[in-house]
């Protein structure tokens, strides 16, 4: 089980919220756009200004606002006919993009160790990539965990609350990132096994 199983809930308290920007012709690209284009300045401050720490509050509330508009792009594609080629690539690449530069910054601080923030992010984008290959073998978009999308801001944020607030850093807080890359992988491996049981060749086997 994920943070992803309460999207239904989440997007129910949205629902009036889309409707409204529907009517006054916000589009979902555009939204699915724009949280790439905030996430890149702010992942673009922080690595600017490390290792000062308070600029890290700014990833909390941040990460909150672009989950909120990861489901707002959905919604608006799904329930108000504004599904497309274009915003199928959008979703997934810009995911991508918006991780790799909030998280990042993370490299440039002590104690984590800047190949083991590398490996995770990297991990996070290969896991991404799994998720969404399952429509090529026929099966559906697999969000499987341990750690999917809003598992990883969860965490990213509390780190960035941490760092910001300026708490104390022991040296046990480096092992959040070794950690991280093993949950990762094995994300990535329950994906590509739910895709393969899913697909229609293995239904046909």
């Amino acid at each position: 089980m994920t943070l992803y199983d309460l999207k239904p809930r989440f997007q129910a308290l949205l629902r009036p919220f889309v409707a409204w920007l529907a009517g006054a012709g916000v589009t979902a690209n555009a939204v699915t756009i724009f949280a790439c284009i905030v996430s890149l300045a702010i992942g673009g401050v922080l690595a600017a200004y490390a290792p000062s720490r308070a600029l890290f509050l700014l990833l909390p509330p941040w990460l909150f606002l672009r989950m909120a508009l990861n489901a707002v792009d959905g919604m608006l594609a799904r329930e108000f006919g504004q599904k497309s080629d274009l915003g199928a690539y959008l979703n997934e690449l810009t995911d991508v993009i918006a991780d790799a530069a909030l998280y990042l910054p993370f490299a440039l601080m002590a104690p984590f160790a800047p190949a083991w923030v590398v490996i995770a992010v990297l991990l996070a984008g290969l896991s991404e990539m799994a998720g969404m290959l399952g429509p090529t073998i026929g099966a559906t978009r697999r969000y499987d965990g341990p750690v999917g999308k809003s598992d990883r801001a969860l965490l990213f944020g509390a780190l960035g609350l941490w760092l910001g607030l300026d708490l104390p850093t022991p040296a046990w807080l480096a092992a959040v990132m070794p950690i991280l890359a093993a949950l990762l992988a094995w994300t990535i491996v329950n994906r590509v096994r739910a895709g393969l049981a899913g697909s229609r060749r293995g239904a046909a086997t």
